[in-house]
Parts: C-alpha cells; structure tokens; sequence
C-alpha cells in the first residue's frame, strides 16, 4: 500500500506532535543583517517534540494517519543516510508501536553517527541497497514492500521526504498558524528540498509570501511543489509563479558551501540558534542573500521556517571539522 494518494475525504492525522511550535524574535541577527529589530522572526518547526523534531513531523501526521487507517503494520519509506524524515518515520513508528524499515543507498558501515545514531535507538531497521538515484531507490523500496508482504507483514510506503499532496496539509497548518501569529507577514523563508513544506505554505500563505530556497535535494523543484499546490487547491497552479532561489546550492546537495558555513555562524553566534548544513543553513544563507539583493526588505516582517535536522550536521564530516576549527581561536 502507499500514502500518495489524495482523496477529497483524507483519512484523520494521527498526533504526533507539539502544536503550534513557537515563533521568536531574532533581533540581533536582524541588526547584523541590516534590518529593524521587528523585522525576523523565527518559527520554531525543530521544535515539534516528536524524535528529536523537525517540519517531518507535520507531514507524517497525515500519511502515517492514512497508513494507520489502512491497516498497516510496517511504515517504509527511504531517504539519504542522513535523512531527517528517515529518522522521524521511525520515531512515528515507535510511538504508535509500528516496525520501521528504511531503504537507504550505498552500502552500510560509511557513517554510524548524526541521525543513523537515532534510527538504530528508535528501532529501524535499515536495507542498504547499493544503489544510487531516486528512480533506482524507489523501485528498491517497492521490492522490499513486497517481500514484507510475502512474509505476512502489511507495510504503507510512505513516500520521500514525507512529501506528497496529502503530506503537505500539515504546512498549510503550519501556514495558518503563521496567520495568527505574524499577522503582518511579509515573507515565510523556508529550504526546498522535496517540496511538500514549501507547497503547503504556499497554498495557506499563497506565493507571493513563501521564498524556497532550494537546497539541490531535486533536479528541478519547482514543478513538483506547483503539483502538489494543484492537488490541494484542486485548481492549475504555476511553478513560474513561485519564489524559489536556486543560487545555494553550490557544488551539491551534501556539499558544505562558505555561504552556508558564514549563515550557520552568524546565526548561531548572534541568536544562540543551530541550523544544519543541508537544509535551514542554506535556506539561511538564501535570506541573507535576499537581504543583499534587496529581495527582503527592511520595515516588512519576515519569518525564517526552522525546519530543523540538528542530528544531521553531527554526521555530515565537514560541517563537524568546520564548527570544531572555532574552538582553535587565541583566547
């Protein structure tokens, strides 16, 4: 069974999380940006209590719940070896007392820290497959349905990034929180990475207030978000209509650019706030760069989606080597 379907009735969320996460002020790194002290805020998505957080969690709600309301017994899904929504598919798992299988690429034994740590301690249980791409993923986790099956098991394939139609309805929540705590919104500013996120907001916020900033996890982003979009407002809409930055992306989607390491610093040291390498750093080093070029302005107020994937950065090397090379400073 798979949870991509979008029926016009969907099946009840399960709960899973913390609702509505908080939204904080960043005054300081408002300043070092050059904006006012009410310009950006935080909204506090990596703190959604399930697994250590993260924007997954929203999405899980809603196909975990269809998966849940088919009966199903095991919750497959596949991602990087470091997928944030890999690790928060087990925790929904172990919650409502569900087996989780994770269908990862490459072979095992390259990386035993960052979010595998938390895989292994939630339960999963991994199938390295060897192979590389998404196409070639997808058809390895549809085989490893199958045999589940054969064994009796009665597994939902819950689909990458926890990203779909159905997955999205949890950020147009998030989207209607946002309404009511930043009436005044200007900008939401969130990393794109398979799109669901992206999308929800836009169908509560519309367009014009969401900036993706796209983080190189999608060959082309932009069609897959205005897909969604479409299912969910059940009418045409247009990936050019979209705000999305592709200018993050540097050499890779697992590449640490100096953009990123300057926005993972200058967040930290200025709001006590860490972001990752992969997804809310780049989507940093995006609203920096909108900031620049004008893009973002100051007297509008901008909310930065913290979409979380802390565990992440403690198994990406670079990132680990970069923030370690802080401590060498003369005192």
């Amino acid at each position: 069974m798979t949870t991509t379907d979008t029926a016009l009735e969907p099946p009840a969320p399960v709960a899973l999380g913390t609702w509505p996460t908080p939204v904080e002020p960043l005054p300081r790194l408002a300043s070092a940006l050059g904006l006012g002290e009410n310009d950006l805020w935080i909204k506090r998505d990596d703190l959604t209590g399930l697994g250590g957080g993260g924007n997954k969690v929203r999405k899980l709600e809603w196909t975990v719940g269809a998966a849940v309301a088919e009966g199903a017994d095991t919750l497959v899904t596949t991602g990087a070896p470091q997928s944030n929504h890999a690790r928060l598919t087990a925790a929904a798992a172990a919650r409502l007392g569900l087996r989780a299988v994770l269908v990862l690429p490459g072979a095992e034994g390259a990386s035993r820290s960052g979010n595998l740590v938390l895989d292994g301690l939630l339960g999963a249980r991994a199938v390295w497959t060897g192979v590389s791409g998404r196409a070639a993923l997808d058809e390895a986790a549809a085989d490893v349905c199958a045999r589940l099956a054969a064994q009796g098991a009665r597994p939902a394939l819950i689909p990458f990034g926890g990203s779909s139609a159905l997955g999205s309805r949890g950020y147009v929540e998030c989207g209607e929180e946002l309404k009511e705590q930043v009436p005044d919104l200007d900008c939401a500013v969130v990393a794109l990475g398979s799109g669901g996120t992206m999308a929800g907001l836009v169908t509560s916020l519309g367009p014009e207030r969401v900036l993706g900033v796209d983080t190189g996890a999608l060959d082309d982003p932009a069609p897959v978000v205005a897909a969604f979009v479409a299912d969910l407002l059940d009418r045409e809409a247009r990936p050019a209509a979209l705000r999305v930055r592709g200018d993050q992306i540097g050499a890779g989607y697992p590449v640490l650019t100096e953009a990123v390491e300057s926005a993972l610093t200058l967040t930290a040291r200025t709001e006590g706030i860490i972001l990752d390498p992969i997804y809310t750093g780049r989507a940093m080093a995006g609203l920096i760069a909108a900031v620049r070029d004008g893009d973002i302005r100051a007297g509008r107020e901008t909310v930065f989606v913290h979409t979380g994937g802390l565990p992440g950065l403690f198994g990406h090397q670079d990132a680990v080597a970069y923030g370690e090379r802080g401590l060498t400073a003369q005192v």
